[in-house]
C-alpha cells in the first residue's frame, strides 16, 4: 500500500548489514603473520626479529617472547632478557627434558604480538601439535600476531633441490602454503663471505663446532646455492602477492597441474615436489591423482606398499595438492578422463621402465607412450627422478607441446561468478549427522529446482556412478561432487554444510563443506568451478565463516563477500 512503511524489510536489511559487519570484524580478528626468511643459521633472522620487538615495545605495543633459540649467542641473549618471556613447557622424552613453546600459556596471556623462532621445528612427542607452525596457526586464529623466522631449506618442495645442491637431507620441513599465507615476508640477506667471517669469529656456533661446520654445511658453494634459492623464493612470493586475483583462473585457458602417482613409484615424493613448484610458478591449483587398478585393491596390496602409498598421499596434502583416488582398470584412460574433467593443462608423471621386446611384439605400449598420444592438447612432463639418486636432479625427459598461450586470449572475457548461480534455496545446512546418500540427494534436488526438463532420478544415479568411479569426498574436510549433464545449458550449483559430519565417509578430517555442481555436457570454455571452490575453501577465513554459518543466507553472504574481495578490478561478475 502506498505511503505505508515496510518496517519488516528495513529490519531485514539492518540484520544483513549487521551480519556483514560482524563477518568483517571476525576476519579482522585473525592475527597477522610476519616471517623473517634467510638461507642459513647466523644470517641475522632472530636478531632482526628481536630488534623489531624492542622497537614495537618502545611504542607501547604488547610484545612477548613465545620461543627464541639463542644458540648461546651473547647479543641474542641480551635482547631476549630485555623482553617479557612466556615460560616454556617442559616434556620428558627418553630420559631427556625437552623445552617447547607453551602455546596454551601464550593464549592465556594473549599479547598483541608474540615472537616464535624456528617455524619449521618439530615439537617433542606428546605435544598437542606435531609441528611448531601448527602452534602458530592456533595463535593466529586466536587473533594474536606472530613474528617468526624460517630458513629456506625447510620448505617441503625444496627438499630434493637442497639435497642435490648441498648434500643435506633436511629433516624438519613445513608445507610451502604456510609461507604463502604470510602477510609479510622479509628477506634477511648476507653475503656468503660475511656469513663465513661471522662463523670464523665465533658469532654463530661455539668454537668446538666451527671447523666441522666450515667443512660441511658452511662451504661457500653451499651458501651461494641457498642464498640464490632464498632470493628466488622471495621474488616468487612478491609476484604471487602482486597478482590481480585468484579468480583470474576462471577466465584463462584451462591450465591446472596434475601429478600422477603410483603405489610402486621409485620416488613419488620428488614428483610431488616438482609438481608443487610448477603449480607455484604458474599460480595454478594442482591435483594429485592415484589410479587404483583392480590389482591394487586394498585386499591385494601388501601392507608395506599401502604404507608407502599412504605416506605419499599425506605428503601431497602437505604440499597443497587436492588429492584424488580414482578406480579404473585402464590407468591412461582414467588419467585422461580426470584431466578433461578438471581442466588440467599440465600432466606430471614419472618415467616408466622399458617394455620387453616380446611385449612390444604383441603391440603393447608403455603408459607414457599412450599418454603422450592421448593428451594432444595438454603438456605432459615426463620426469626422471633418478630413482632417488642424490647426485641427479629430477629431469624432464619428455614433453608435448604446451597449450595455447593464455596471453593471446581476449582480456574482456566475462568472469563466471559462483554466487550468480547460487541462491539461498540452493544452500542446505544440516545440524544433525547425515549420510553421503542424503547429502547427494538433497543437494541435487536443490541444484535442479530452477532447471526444468531434467530427470532427477536418472541424474542422481549418474552422480552415484560418478562417485563410484572416484570419490570427490576428499580427506581434506571438503567434497566436490559434480557431473556433466546432457540437456543442461548453464551451470547449476548447490552448497551443503553438514555441521555434524557425514557418518559414512571415512576421513581423518570430517567433511565440513560440500560443493555440488552440474555443468553442460559440452562444458563452458574457461570456466573451472573446481579451481574457484578449492581456492575458497583454502582461504581459512572464508572456510571458517562457511563452517560457522547456521543459516543459508549467512553462507551465501560469505560466498558473495569472498568473490567481491577476489574479483579483479574492472571486471563485474
Amino acid at each position: 500500500m502506498t505511503g505505508v512503511l515496510d518496517h519488516s524489510a528495513d529490519r531485514e536489511r539492518s540484520t544483513e548489514r549487521a551480519e556483514s559487519f560482524l563477518q568483517l570484524i571476525e576476519r579482522a580478528r585473525r592475527g597477522k603473520l610476519k616471517v623473517y626468511l634467510g638461507y642459513g643459521p647466523g644470517v641475522g633472522k632472530t636478531y632482526r626479529m628481536l630488534e623489531e620487538a624492542h622497537a614495537l615495545n618502545e611504542q607501547g605495543v604488547d610484545v612477548v617472547v613465545g620461543y627464541v633459540e639463542d644458540h648461546g649467542r651473547a647479543e641474542t641473549q641480551r635482547l631476549v632478557e630485555e623482553l617479557e618471556v612466556v615460560p616454556r613447557r617442559r616434556e620428558a622424552y627418553k630420559g631427556l627434558m625437552l623445552e617447547e613453546m607453551d602455546g596454551d600459556a601464550v593464549l592465556e596471556r594473549k599479547p598483541t604480538i608474540v615472537l616464535v623462532d624456528e617455524l619449521a621445528h618439530t615439537n617433542a612427542p606428546g605435544s598437542r601439535n606435531q609441528k611448531r607452525y601448527q602452534d602458530v596457526l592456533e595463535l593466529l586464529e586466536a587473533g594474536i600476531h606472530v613474528i617468526t623466522t624460517l630458513n629456506v631449506q625447510h620448505l617441503e618442495s625444496l627438499y630434493d633441490t637442497v639435497e642435490r645442491l648441498v648434500g643435506v637431507k633436511v629433516k624438519e620441513r613445513l608445507p610451502d602454503w604456510v609461507l604463502d599465507e604470510a602477510d609479510q615476508v622479509v628477506n634477511i640477506d648476507l653475503s656468503a663471505e660475511d656469513l663465513l667471517t661471522r662463523m670464523e669469529a665465533g658469532k654463530i656456533y661455539p668454537e668446538e663446532r666451527i671447523q666441522t661446520s666450515l667443512a660441511n654445511f658452511f662451504q661457500r658453494q653451499n651458501l651461494e646455492h641457498l642464498r640464490n634459492l632464498t632470493l628466488r623464493e622471495i621474488a616468487a612470493h612478491i609476484e604471487e602477492k602482486g597478482r590481480t586475483s585468484p579468480i583470474d583462473e576462471r577466465i584463462i585457458a584451462p591450465d591446472q597441474v596434475m601429478v600422477c602417482l603410483s603405489s610402486r613409484g621409485p620416488d613419488s615424493a620428488a614428483l610431488l615436489r616438482y609438481a608443487s613448484r610448477l603449480a607455484g610458478r604458474l599460480n595454478r591449483n594442482w591435483y594429485a591423482l592415484y589410479v587404483q587398478t583392480p590389482a591394487e585393491s586394498p585386499e591385494q596390496v601388501e601392507a608395506r606398499t599401502q604404507r608407502v602409498l599412504s605416506d605419499t598421499l599425506t605428503l601431497a596434502h602437505q604440499l597443497g595438492a587436492t588429492v584424488f583416488t580414482f578406480q579404473g582398470a585402464d590407468v591412461v584412460e582414467t588419467i585422461l578422463r580426470f584431466a578433461d574433467e578438471y581442466s588440467v593443462g599440465h600432466i606430471v608423471i614419472g618415467r616408466s621402465g622399458p617394455l620387453s621386446w616380446w611385449k612390444r611384439l604383441f603391440g603393447r605400449r608403455t603408459v607414457i607412450e599412450r599418454l603422450l598420444e592421448g593428451a594432444q592438447d595438454k603438456a605432459v612432463a615426463v620426469i626422471d627422478t633418478g630413482a632417488g639418486r642424490r647426485d641427479q636432479p629430477p629431469r624432464r625427459v619428455g614433453q608435448l607441446a604446451r597449450p595455447p598461450d593464455i596471453s593471446a586470449r581476449p582480456p574482456d572475457r566475462p568472469v563466471f561468478s559462483i554466487s550468480d548461480h547460487l541462491s539461498e534455496d540452493q544452500v542446505v545446512v544440516w545440524q544433525e549427522s547425515v549420510s553421503q546418500e542424503q547429502v547427494l540427494a538433497a543437494l541435487l534436488e536443490r541444484a535442479l529446482r530452477d532447471v526444468p526438463g531434467l530427470d532427477y532420478t536418472a541424474t542422481l544415479e549418474k552422480l552415484r556412478e560418478r562417485e563410484r568411479q572416484g570419490s570427490t569426498f576428499l580427506d581434506e574436510g571438503v567434497a566436490f561432487p559434480h557431473l556433466r549433464v546432457d540437456g543442461l545449458d548453464r551451470p547449476a550449483f548447490a552448497l551443503g554444510l553438514p555441521h555434524a559430519g557425514i557418518r559414512d565417509v571415512p576421513a581423518r578430517q570430517p567433511v565440513e563443506v560440500v560443493w555440488l555442481f552440474l555443468l553442460p555436457a559440452q562444458g563452458i570454455p574457461g570456466f573451472m568451478p573446481t579451481a574457484a571452490f578449492s581456492r575458497m575453501v583454502r582461504d581459512r577465513a572464508a572456510r571458517r565463516e562457511l563452517v560457522q554459518a547456521r543459516e543459508p543466507a549467512a553462507a551465501l553472504r560469505t560466498v558473495q563477500a569472498w568473490e567481491r574481495r577476489h574479483t579483479p578490478a574492472g571486471r563485474s561478475p
